[in-house]
């Protein structure tokens, strides 16, 4: 989306009133500016990131860290300033990992890289033995014949790119999701994919897969580019290769975690809420510094810096540290559900889930009458290398279900070239966070927080407001 015309402009005031188009004040820009250009200079959302993954560490959804992240989470919002603070209970099936390993057993015997798919069973005892079957890509198993299928391990081996906006995942993701199910479907052993990632590292990537209701599930795992390199080759010699896999985890009933919600309420109108946030759970290989600690520290540390005005803006800022995202949004989706007949007083969200690399464009969906207010933050972003983006926000995977609701929502892009090198793999830990570009963060964040809690008008939350722009 582009600025809008002056003409347009006149025509929307002519139209609809004057009073209609939202605008951002101009002492809210001045103090935005102020905010912005402290952001950059402070490392608060470094220290509590590094508070998070050192302290806690690991945060698998119902995991014992779980109940760890969330206690270490309220005493954070709490120290922080944020004056109010509390949790909302969200269940989801519990998920374990034991144990986990890999081979080809001929015609040449090498130990794999593996791991583990969430929501995966587990293999037999001993393991399973079989030979493998490739496809390269996700279209291709689709179309397999079960006769020629059945019995065997699946193994789909399509390569992931690295790009500035990550766009590659949409290969690598579906792959893993719902490629163990029809696998199943046709009569699989077992499914084995190329991980969903760009590095040349020899760490598996895991991930959530799905499966039908009362459809059948086969052991799923995910192996190392390397390793998937090894088993191609292997493959192209023309003999029959087979595998052994063994996988200790699956389902133990139920869990029930919790959102974590913090306010700085508003001065002037306290219902209406700003929402920003992260997901508070991360995978178990790593310490999830990027995937999402780094979302839920740059949430606390906008709050806190907002929490430190003299005055409070006029509107409340919500910061949410979101229960398994992971494995199927559940904390977003328990938000929306808890709070859709409020859809309306979520003036504008956003959600930081692409790691804390440098943000370099926005995208907004939002009532035609608050572009100029966007196009004003677009000035205060634009010395932070923040470009407009042509296509709609929908808030971040766990904002994603409120803003189907009706919520305004932004969607921030980082650089996503080096992310899924390290998304989902034990090398998510805090080293691979650069200070420099989390401020970078910070300060968008907190620009376009501060700027929509002040704004004169709204950005057209209303229930049902963007569904049929969304289709």
């Amino acid at each position: 989306m582009r600025a809008l015309p002056c003409a347009l402009l006149a025509l929307l005031s002519t139209a609809a009133g004057a009073a209609s188009i939202t605008t951002i004040p101009d002492e809210a820009v001045t103090q935005a500016i102020a905010l912005r250009d402290a952001a950059l200079k402070d490392k608060q959302a470094y220290e509590i990131l590094e508070s998070l993954t050192t302290e806690i560490g690991p945060r698998l959804a119902g995991s014992e860290n779980d109940q760890k992240a969330r206690d270490w989470a309220v005493a954070r919002f709490k120290a922080l300033g944020f004056d109010k603070v509390w949790s909302e209970p969200v269940t989801y099936p519990k998920w374990v990992r034991r144990s986990e390993s890999a081979a080809l057993v001929s015609p040449f015997a090498q130990k794999l890289a593996v791991t583990a798919l969430g929501y995966s069973p587990g293999t037999p005892k001993g393991g399973i033995t079989a030979p493998l079957v490739m496809f390269n890509s996700l279209d291709a198993l689709k179309a397999a014949r079960p006769e020629d299928v059945k019995g065997k391990i699946v193994f789909v081996s399509a390569r992931m790119q690295a790009h500035k906006d990550g766009h590659d995942y949409g290969i690598g993701s579906p792959i893993r999701s719902r490629g163990p199910a029809i696998a199943a479907e046709l009569g699989a052993a077992a499914f084995v994919l190329r991980s969903a990632g760009t590095d040349s590292h020899r760490l598996p990537h895991t991930g959530v897969t799905s499966w039908k209701p009362d459809g059948k599930r086969i052991p799923a795992a995910a192996v190392s580019n390397p390793d998937a390199d090894l088993i191609e080759q292997a493959l192209r010699r023309g003999q029959p290769v087979q595998l052994k896999l063994q996988l200790d985890c699956g389902m133990d009933g139920e869990y029930t975690g919790a959102n974590v919600i913090a306010d700085i309420t508003g001065s002037e109108k306290p219902d209406e809420v700003v929402i920003l946030g992260g997901h508070l759970d991360s995978w178990d290989l790593g310490t999830g510094a990027i995937d999402d600690g780094a979302g839920v520290a740059i949430g606390m540390s906008v709050g806190a810096m907002i929490g430190r005005l003299p005055q409070a803006p006029k509107r409340t800022i919500r910061v949410v540290a979101f229960a398994n995202e992971e494995a199927g949004l559940y904390g977003g989706k328990a938000y929306a559900a808890a709070h859709k007949h409020e859809v309306a007083q979520h003036i504008l969200g956003s959600e930081s889930d692409f790691g804390s690399d440098r943000i370099w464009r926005l995208q907004a969906s939002v009532k035609p009458e608050a572009l100029p207010a966007i196009d004003r933050m677009m000035q205060v972003l634009a010395p932070l290398g923040v470009e407009r983006g042509m296509g709609r926000g929908n808030g971040g995977p766990d904002l994603s279900p409120i803003h189907a609701e009706g919520m305004a929502a932004l969607s921030l892009t980082n650089d996503g070239t080096r992310y899924f090198d390290y998304h989902h793999t034990a090398d998510d830990t805090l080293d691979k966070v650069d200070p420099e570009q989390l401020a970078q963060n910070v300060a968008v964040y907190v620009t376009w927080a501060y700027m929509a809690a002040q704004a004169d008008g709204d950005f057209g939350s209303a229930p049902g407001a963007f569904k049929q722009a969304e289709e």
